[in-house]
């Protein structure tokens, strides 16, 4: 009996030692599957579908929701902040709906763990300004509805990993002018909605101009942009207005390159207090507001901008070739037509004498002809 009851006392030894690890394997299933069956209460869940929309929450502490849902809706209620951490068990979600809400700031991580989401919906909200990096990490996002906030401006690196990007709504806002560096990295966009902003159509906004008609150059589309200030161009679209009402914005850019003086060196983006080696006593204070009187920010080339300075080069060296060919093509011409005119006065000088053989030669045809 002592024979049996060890082995089969050393087996279920081993099945309590592995119960734990069949209970976490089990969790974990239930971790995975558990979206359909914990569905917050007052939400409507279908399979990975959430709608939380409309319920007037306050705060997403309490819907206790399980990753791996892929959409989720928290549209028309009443939520003012979020957490940095509020989406971070939720990587497999592609799409996401904070419209008609009442916030007014974002934490800069708040979207870092959504690497699939591909919309996302911010419409109608308090939102006065976005932080650089509330974006970054969204390389999939293909389209974000910003419209129907207070923004005053679109910082430059904000839209910088939206490559995907297809289709984009600013409208609504209170935008008054856009940096062109700001949408250049929007590589794949085709779709633009600017309208419902007071926009001031002066000098500040000529590059923007220039970027929208390259993006409708490409097969883009941009609603209408129409201008609020100055009062001659009140109501007419960005797109309409001719480029020349402009040039006297280089003449101000010279002017005031000419005031601050030509031998004020430009600004180095490299130079920073992190190269300056450490020092003995207390750290100097940050001198990038002293400095920046003293240098000259140089002005922006965009890429499309750099490659029409290339494309007018080729074409110059291109137009270049013809002509000497034309001015080689005519000189040949004239030389040609000089030789046949030379040739052409030789055949004259010629034309008599052989006159005056063919007269010889008529009165002895005419005695042979008798004669016969």
């Amino acid at each position: 009996m002592r024979l049996f009851t060890r082995p089969y006392q050393s087996r279920q030894g081993r099945a309590t030692e592995s119960s734990p690890a069949l209970l976490w394997l089990l969790g974990a299933l239930a971790g995975q599957l558990g979206v359909v069956g914990g569905c917050p209460s007052v939400c409507t869940c279908n399979g990975t579908e959430v709608d939380c929309g409309g319920r007037d929450l306050v705060s997403l502490l309490a819907l206790g929701l399980l990753p791996g849902i892929r959409t989720l809706v928290l549209s028309n209620n009443r939520l003012a902040s979020l957490a940095p951490g509020t989406f971070a068990n939720h990587s497999a979600l592609e799409y996401l709906d904070l419209s008609n809400n009442y916030l007014d700031g974002l934490p800069a991580t708040l979207f870092r763990e959504l690497g699939n989401l591909t919309e996302l919906v911010l419409r109608n909200n308090s939102l006065t300004s976005l932080d650089r990096g509330l974006l970054r990490g969204l390389g999939q996002l293909r389209r974000l509805d910003l419209s129907l906030n207070g923004l005053s401006t679109v910082s430059p690196g904000l839209l910088d990993e939206l490559r995907s990007l297809t289709w984009l709504s600013l409208a609504g806002n209170r935008l008054h002018a856009l940096e062109r560096a700001a949408f250049e990295p929007l590589a794949s966009l085709q779709h633009l909605q600017l309208g419902g902003n007071p926009w001031e159509c002066d000098c500040n906004l000529r590059d923007f101009k220039h970027w929208i008609e390259w993006l409708l150059y490409r097969g883009g589309h941009v609603d209408a942009v129409e201008c609020t200030l100055p009062k001659d161009l009140r109501g007419r679209d960005i797109r309409s207005v001719p480029v020349e009402m402009f040039n006297y914005c280089l003449q101000l850019e010279d002017d005031n390159g000419s005031s601050r003086g030509g031998n004020t060196p430009p600004c180095n983006r490299a130079a920073s207090p992190s190269i300056t080696p450490p020092s003995e006593g207390p750290p100097p204070a940050p001198a990038a507001d002293a400095s920046a009187p003293d240098c000259v920010r140089q002005r922006y080339r965009p890429v499309s901008v750099r490659r029409a300075i290339g494309t007018v080069v080729i074409a110059g060296v291109v137009c270049g070739i013809v002509c000497i060919m034309m001015v080689a093509a005519a000189a040949y011409g004239c030389i040609y037509a000089s030789l046949m005119a030379k040739y052409q006065r030789e055949l004259k000088k010629r034309q008599p004498l052989m006159g005056d053989g063919e007269g010889d030669a008529d009165p002895e045809e005419k005695q042979i002809s008798s004669v016969a």
